[in-house]
């Protein structure tokens, strides 16, 4: 710990005398304010947009979404072109086998919904019987592909064009190829071996045998095949006389249960895997109400489990509500100290009481009682960092099926931040010119999910069956079984007040989606910063060893090394477990924010990744 102090201090020292160096050239900068600017802090600009919005985790897929916005289509078709877009340009973050949540807010309505396109594992699986990386790579890992099923609910709920515009964008991409992206390629590179193991996973990722370069024509035309099975449905359905909504079924059928959901169950069978055609039979994505509070004045809006994220972030807030964070101020130690020490007695509770509520009784309205956070709040203390703690006892705990036994019976071991895969999600943001607005977060799992193209679907599923997204341990409600869908931390936030939309959000960052979520919310609701700055404040995150499950977990707080001395001393001095990250590393939130003194809208756009935003004006 003394050495990353003396290194930060270095660091500071030497940016000090660079800084002094710089001086005499200040006459320069004045010749050209705009293009050289030493107090410029951000590394993306906010965006502004009239008609439209986008934010997305790479340009293509904004621009996606924003070719659909400026056809006419509404955030909710710009939404499903992006998730399809990022299907083919970020493939190890997201695809049509992923799973995820979407958060729309319905301007003519005032009503704020939730989709949940995530999958079961397949109801033959018995977890017991296999090693842990067995649930987390290959044949034997995976869940039920929820994403695409999703982008079809999508639009027969709420949008307004058809699956054959909407996927144009992402064809053309798979088809006639784009330039790949170098974190792309790094993804890649790092699954090459898993990717070897099977002909079809080295076919669509190992074009010519071999790890593409950065820059070089990437195409993906297993999936575009498969793109082009559903449009064919949905066009025949139209020949055919249906409605729209009927064509889009259609689409649906034949992915789920039809010669798209044989060729899976074919693969599985012939490789020895666990998948049926009636465990896609069965899938059907879920709209539903999502779970709110009410902070400071604001409506906050997440998805209920079996997202744990929007869990944590609402209890995150409410955790530190009655302290006055704004007089804090960023910067301050005992702020950071004070949202860190809320995090951990939010996971404490998640990680006890979560799962598929299907399956499990999870007592939901009773972890998000006033009365309830506010009994919890008073774990923490101004002075000290707290022993990881155990969970509390919220209305209905005693219907749930967790209890003191849930963190026995271990047969997989791993820490969360060994088992925590970077690159695996990505989030966005959309506005559309009439006011609706969707955040949503779609995932992989670990990067590529499986790592296993089905067949010639060019489709790979979320590994939802892995450590993390399920507890190692055999009596936990969260525990891998068959037919039972794993929690996410994916959590995309709606902010509204009095009825009007304020703010989106999501990011990705597995164990750390929740956390960033909720430093970003601060940001912007307590200490009152703009879109782009409140995105690009240095953050921190909390890890446990072995892991949250358990009681008395060792805790260290990673924060990005952009604070300065005194912070890093403050919070070792209040007795926390502090690392130096790296400065743009934790996290890439993707958000539109209103302007509240003159009601108009920016997005912004997270430089930890190659996330960016574009606006209709």
């Amino acid at each position: 710990m003394l050495t990353q102090r003396v290194i930060r201090i270095a660091l500071i020292l030497i940016t000090s005398l660079s800084l002094m160096d710089a001086a005499p050239i200040n006459a320069q900068e004045n010749a050209y304010p705009l293009q050289m600017n030493a107090g410029k802090t951000n590394h993306r600009p906010e965006v502004p947009g009239v008609n439209g919005l986008v934010t997305a985790g790479h340009p293509l897929a904004s621009m996606a979404g924003l070719r659909i916005l400026m056809a006419g289509g509404n955030a909710i078709d710009a939404s499903v072109a992006v998730l399809a877009t990022l299907n083919v340009v970020r493939p190890q973050m997201s695809g049509a086998g992923g799973n995820g949540f979407l958060t729309y807010f319905d301007k003519s309505s005032g009503t704020v919904r939730s989709l949940s396109a995530a999958g079961a594992s397949p109801k033959a699986l018995v977890a017991s019987d296999r090693e842990a990386e067995e649930l987390n790579k290959g044949i034997y890992a995976g869940v039920v592909p929820g994403l695409l099923g999703g982008w079809v609910s999508m639009l027969k709920e709420f949008g307004t064009m058809s699956l054959s515009e909407v996927l144009a964008p992402a064809l053309e991409y798979a088809e006639q190829g784009h330039p790949i992206e170098v974190s792309v390629v790094q993804a890649i590179a790092s699954q090459e071996e898993l990717f070897r193991q099977y002909p079809t996973s080295t076919r669509t990722f190992l074009p010519e045998g071999r790890v593409p370069e950065a820059g070089e024509l990437f195409k993906m035309p297993d999936l575009a095949s498969t793109l082009r099975k559903l449009l064919e449905a949905e066009e025949i359905a139209l020949r055919d006389g249906r409605s729209r909504n009927e064509a889009l079924d259609a689409a649906f059928s034949r992915f789920y249960r039809g010669d798209i959901a044989e060729e899976f169950a074919r693969f599985y069978a012939e490789g020895g895997g666990l998948f049926t055609e009636q465990d896609f039979a069965d899938f059907n994505p879920i709209w539903g109400d999502p779970i709110h509070i009410n902070y400071r004045g604001y409506d906050i809006y997440s998805s209920p489990p079996t997202s744990r994220g929007g869990m944590e972030v609402l209890m995150q807030l409410k955790l530190v509500e009655r302290f006055d964070l704004e007089a804090l101020g960023a910067g301050n130690p005992l702020l950071t100290h004070l949202m860190a020490e809320a995090i951990q007695v939010a996971k404490s509770d998640i990680y006890q009481y979560v799962a598929d509520p299907t399956k499990m009784f999870v007592p939901t309205e009773g972890m998000l009682e006033e009365s309830y956070l506010s009994l919890r709040s008073n774990l923490i203390s101004r002075a000290a960092s707290m022993t990881y703690p155990a969970a509390g006892k919220p209305s209905g705990h005693d219907r749930s099926s967790a209890g003191p036994q849930s963190v026995r019976g271990e047969f997989r071991l791993g820490s969360d931040r060994e088992l925590s895969h970077e690159g695996s999600t990505t989030s966005f943001s959309i506005m559309d010119k009439e006011g609706n607005v969707v955040a949503c977060t779609p995932t992989h799992g670990g990067a590529f999910g499986t790592g296993v193209v089905v067949g010639n679907t060019g489709i790979t599923f979320n590994n939802g069956s892995r450590i993390g997204s399920t507890s190692p341990y055999s009596d936990h409600v969260n525990y891998a079984r068959g037919g039972q869908v794993p929690i996410l931390n994916n959590s995309p936030v709606i902010v509204l007040k009095d009825g009007e939309f304020v703010l989106a959000l999501g990011t990705p960052g597995g164990e750390t989606i929740g956390q960033t979520q909720f430093q970003v919310l601060v940001n912007v609701l307590d200490l009152g910063m703009s879109v782009q700055d409140a995105i690009e404040a240095p953050r921190f995150s909390l890890f446990a060893r072995p892991n949250f499950y358990k009681p008395g977990s060792e805790i260290t707080m990673r924060i990005e090394d952009r604070i300065s001395v005194e912070h890093f001393e403050g919070l070792e001095g209040l007795g926390h477990n502090v690392e130096l990250a790296p400065s743009y590393s934790l996290g890439s939130i993707q958000a539109i924010l209103k302007n509240p003194r003159f009601g108009t809208f920016a997005a912004g756009a997270d430089p930890r990744r190659a996330a960016y935003a574009v606006g209709w004006e």
